[in-house]
């Protein structure tokens, strides 16, 4: 009973997206990965962790079922599947789907950024003519006000 947990961090786990999960018990590349698997590329599993506050209010909610965060980062076909290591196979179609997503939300956001630097623009333009105005006017001010002292020492 011991040994299974040294054999399973000596192991790498691939899981399909049927579901099967594969054991291998050596290194492997994940462009070979890719050519026994077509249409697929592989990815890694992050677990991510789950703060204490969290993981009771989970517990409370759902009876002692714990749920896990996990984040996926796509490996390039050079790199290398390390052993004690969770990988996930991931279909072309997904990968395109959220490339495309993270493309949409990046053009997103560099509209609102350039929408609002316009905005930020037109303010600063209307406010500088305000401000030419008033200028102006506090210089009409004072000029008739130097007028009018003129006068006074005049009469």
């Amino acid at each position: 009973m011991g040994n299974c947990q040294a054999i399973d961090a000596a192991a790498l786990v691939v899981q399909h997206p049927s579901g099967k999960i594969e054991r291998m018990y050596w290194p492997i590349s994940a462009s070979e990965v890719m050519r026994l698997n077509p249409g697929h590329y592989v990815s890694l599993i992050i677990p991510l962790p789950v703060s204490d506050q969290h993981h009771e209010e989970v517990e409370s909610q759902e009876h002692n079922k714990t749920v896990r965060f996990t984040r996926v980062k796509l490996l390039r076909p050079n790199e290398t599947l390390a052993l004690g290591h969770a990988y996930r196979l991931v279909t072309t179609q997904e990968v395109v789907k959220v490339l495309r997503a993270k493309k949409y939300a990046k053009t997103k956001k560099q509209q609102l950024e350039t929408l609002e630097k316009l905005q930020a623009g037109q303010e600063k333009q209307s406010s500088g003519c305000d401000e030419a105005e008033e200028g102006k006017s506090e210089k009409e001010n004072i000029n008739h006000v130097h007028t009018i002292l003129e006068r006074g020492k005049i009469d």
